[in-house]
């Protein structure tokens, strides 16, 4: 293992003895059963012209995309509030694709996801499985800081997924990986604690998911690093199972 990696583990608080190549961690927090594939619901009914709007989104390319975001105001509090959308960074053909909650104030301010202290841990647990920013796409459920750092509310969340969606579809990643809780429940359409959804490989449709700690909460807690880094191996072993296939 080179000087570099053992410095992005070290940031992460993880002992160097700890092997990339290890078979997939244990579960911790998740029960003994078998692991669940836990495939999204659709969402409820919406209205014809939510529809008609939807149908339109999933035709767009990657730059009437962004300038449809841009120009977004379904959320009037979200527009109202915002210094900009914050879109998405990264390959647009990346494998690895990485979805968080929703901008913070840096976020807002500078117009991409994950900067500022949890954006500098993030880039190390992706330096910490071999992974550079720029090789991996980078994007949010909310492409709108919520005033205050609030949580996302469902009716916003609904609002943005078809940009997501369309996102993913651009994108088609190998696998999906996702920091945080409201993620997590927002993609897998469930209320199960976090604690209870990583350890596991679930699924997107067919591009397998996991779920992490968002960064954020890592930097409070950092005793749940290690946790993250048994999900960052897990997510590694599935991307070289499929390599393998």
């Amino acid at each position: 293992m080179d000087t570099r990696r053992l410095q992005y583990l070290d940031a992460m608080d993880i002992q160097t003895w700890v092997r990339r190549d290890s078979s997939a961690p244990g579960r911790d927090e998740v029960s003994d059963t078998s692991p669940e594939e836990n495939i999204p619901s659709p969402l409820v009914p919406r209205s014809s012209s939510q529809g008609d709007a939807k149908d339109d989104i999933a035709s767009l390319d990657w730059e009437a995309l962004q300038q449809r975001v841009k120009n977004c105001t379904l959320c009037a509090e979200l527009t109202a509030s915002r210094t900009q959308t914050v879109f998405g960074v990264g390959d647009r053909q990346a494998q690895w694709l990485v979805i968080g909650e929703a901008p913070g104030a840096e976020e807002d301010a500078q117009g991409e996801p994950f900067v500022g202290r949890a954006g500098q841990l993030l880039n190390a647990m992706l330096h910490a499985i071999g992974l550079q920013r720029g090789q991996v796409y980078i994007a949010n459920v909310l492409k709108c800081r919520p005033p205050g750092n609030r949580d996302p509310r469902p009716d916003e969340a609904a609002n943005c997924e078809p940009y997501l969606q369309r996102q993913i579809a651009l994108i088609e990643p190998r696998l999906i990986l996702v920091v945080g809780r409201i993620a997590a429940q927002h993609l897998l359409k469930t209320d199960t604690p976090i604690g209870k959804l990583r350890g596991q490989v679930h699924r997107y449709g067919d591009i397998p998911l996991v779920v992490t700690y968002h960064p954020a909460y890592l930097l409070r807690s950092p005793g749940e690093k290690r946790k993250a880094w048994a999900d960052l191996r897990l997510a590694l072993t599935v991307m070289q199972q499929q390599r393998a296939s």
